[in-house]
Order: structure tokens, then sequence, then C-alpha cells
């Protein structure tokens, strides 16, 4: 469970039911092209969040079937209603899943012990390996290291997904717990993660650069940190770009004009206009030019 994971997108059709063939092609460019060692499925990247459980289940399914067990799978099942987590996660597990993953219940603003015992009572109806999603910019949930003492000491708790600013804090952790996963969820700035012992990384825009970011590793594990640097920089300079153009709308347009059916959005996200469009196809094009 190591290595570079995409965050899935979900392609849609038009009327906002699963696009299954788009999603299977999406699955195919990311291990064909991008040359990712896994996917991390039902996230907010995914739009999961607007999804039904059905659709959510359905998309379990696709990737499952689609990628086989070539590559490491991980199914978000995070949801307010904890009835459906848990069928979500009963379904990741039937479909032999290598671990599931849920958020931190998020809106309403919960006590760490309520949130303890969220995982608590997930590990205990499951019994499945699990990956804590610590977001707190979305979801609240900023742990010191004691709380985090406590949560990845819950039996089927294998590791977590740190999509945090807090690059001190990674550091404590990954020294505090070195039998633990650590997957670094911030793009920009993904050599760092790398640097700091991360045994892997989980974005969205590996979508698109996820062949990219792969350099980026090898030339920070091989001690080429100035090389790494350096594409690093021009990465997330069309990581800035992509951002402020609309993030999930522009990586399904740039997928567009590379022959890869992205999808259309989950209402009530708003699809690209003609000059957002225009500058996604210039972004990729920038892209483009970082492979030669």
């Amino acid at each position: 469970m190591k290595g570079l994971i995409t965050a899935l997108l979900t392609p849609f059709n038009g009327d906002g039911t699963v696009n299954e063939t788009g999603l299977r092609q999406l699955v195919r460019h990311n291990i064909d092209s991008m040359k990712v060692d896994g996917f991390y499925v039902g996230g907010s990247t995914g739009e999961a969040f607007l999804m039904s459980e059905a659709e959510r289940i359905k998309t379990f399914e696709i990737v499952k079937d689609e990628a086989g067990s070539h590559v490491t799978l991980i199914a978000q099942i995070g949801s307010l209603d904890f009835d459906e987590l848990i069928r979500l996660g009963q379904a990741a597990k039937a479909l032999a899943y290598d671990a599931v993953s849920a958020i931190t219940p998020y809106y309403y603003k919960f006590s760490f012990e309520e949130v303890y015992s969220y995982y608590k009572r997930i590990d205990e109806l499951l019994n499945y390996d699990m990956v804590i999603y610590s977001n707190p910019g979305m979801a609240g949930g900023n742990f010191d290291i004691e709380k985090f003492d406590k949560l990845l000491s819950i039996p089927k708790v294998v590791g977590v997904k740190f999509s945090d600013a807090d690059i001190a804090k990674l550091e404590r952790l990954r020294s505090a717990f070195p039998n633990k996963y650590f997957y670094f969820g911030y793009d920009e700035i993904c050599m760092i993660g790398f640097v700091l012992g991360c045994d892997g990384a989980i974005g969205s825009t590996y979508n698109v650069m996820g062949d990219l970011t792969r350099k980026v590793i090898a030339l920070t594990e091989q001690g080429e940190i100035a090389q790494a640097r350096a594409l690093q920089h021009r990465i997330t300079d069309q990581i800035e770009a992509i951002v402020k153009n609309g993030l999930y709308q522009t990586i399904k347009q740039i997928l567009k004009a590379s022959g890869v059916d992205g999808g259309a959005m989950k209402f009530p996200f708003a699809e690209l206009n003609e000059a957002q469009i225009e500058e996604a196809n210039r972004i990729k094009q920038e892209i483009d030019k970082l492979r030669k």
C-alpha cells in the first residue's frame, strides 16, 4: 500500500448518473499512462459526498473490476449517515479492497472523544484495515500528537491520509509511528512528504500529472533534491493554474483534451465556460511541455 495513489475523479453523464465508460477509461489512463500505484476511490475528488449510496457502491465495483488486483485500492466510506458508512465498508470489504478510509465526521463540531468513538465503532463493526482521513481544512479535526496516538492505537487503523499543511506535525508523526502508513495529501509540495519519509501520496492532480510526480519522487529518493525541487516548482505552477480555473472541472477538461472521457460534473457543481475551457486546454499544453 505504498507509492503514488490517485484520488480518483468520477465522470458523470449529463443527467448526473455515473459514466461507466468514462470511469473505466480513467482507471486505465491512470494505470497505463500516469503509472500510479493505486486509487483512493470515493473521496472529495470523486464528488462522493454528492452521490447516493448506490452510486458510491457502483463506483467501487467498476474500479475494482477494471483495476483488478494490480494496484492498491482504498475505498473512502465516510458519511454522516453512520449506517450508510458501514454498508459502504461492507461493500468495499466484499470487493476485496486493500483498505477502507473514512473522513472525520464533518459539519457538526464533534469533540475528539466523539471522533474517536466514530473510528472505534467502524473498527469494531468492519474489522478491516482502515486509513484515517485527516483534512482539517475541509472537515475539522485538527489533532495533536497525543490524539493521533489514541486514534492510531485502534486495532485496524493502519495509517493516515494527511491533508494538513502542518509539516512539523507530519515530521513528528512519521517519527513517532514508524510502523504506520502515512500518505501526504498536498500535491503542491508532494516532494516534502517523501523527504519526511512518507509511504505515499494521495492527490487529485495525479489523474493528469501522475507520471511527472513520479519523476519528482524518484529524484527525491535518489538524493537529487535540486532537480526534484525544480520539477516540483514547475508542476506546482500548473496546479495553481488548475485550482484557479476550477479544480475538478479543469482536470476533467484536461482529460477530455487527452482523449479520456472525464465526463460531466455532479450538480450543483458548474461546468466550465468557454474561457475556462480555453484556459484548461492551455494548461494541458504547459503540462505536456514538462514531459519533453
